[in-house]
């Protein structure tokens, strides 16, 4: 096909603070998950796809298949408002556990 231009699994980004291998990166609307270590104004390649351990508010209480939000922070919630989807909890993950599994854009 002569139109594809990417499969969709990984992005490329410029990162605008400084980004840890694994640590999710925000997009626009679209959460990514970095494929390694990244410095400011760096180039970097985030996946857009797949299931992550990511580290998550530690008093929420997330049920496997809840929605899950990105904070400004980097932590995931359960909480809508003022956070951005982040995709579906893979596995529950309760108060008070520190990461929680995620399928990113779901």
């Amino acid at each position: 096909m002569k139109n594809c231009v990417s499969d969709g699994n990984t992005i490329d980004f410029i990162a605008t603070a400084a980004v840890a291998s694994g640590e999710p990166v925000l997009l626009g609307k679209v959460v990514v998950v970095s494929l390694g270590a990244v410095a400011v104004g760096e180039p970097g390649v985030g996946a857009a796809e797949g299931v992550y351990e990511l580290p998550k508010v530690e008093a929420d209480d997330i049920g496997q298949g809840a929605q899950v939000y990105l904070k400004a922070d980097g932590t995931i919630t359960s909480t809508a408002s003022g956070n951005t989807l982040a995709g579906k909890a893979w596995a529950a993950a309760g108060n008070p556990s520190l990461t929680v599994w995620v399928k990113i854009n779901a």
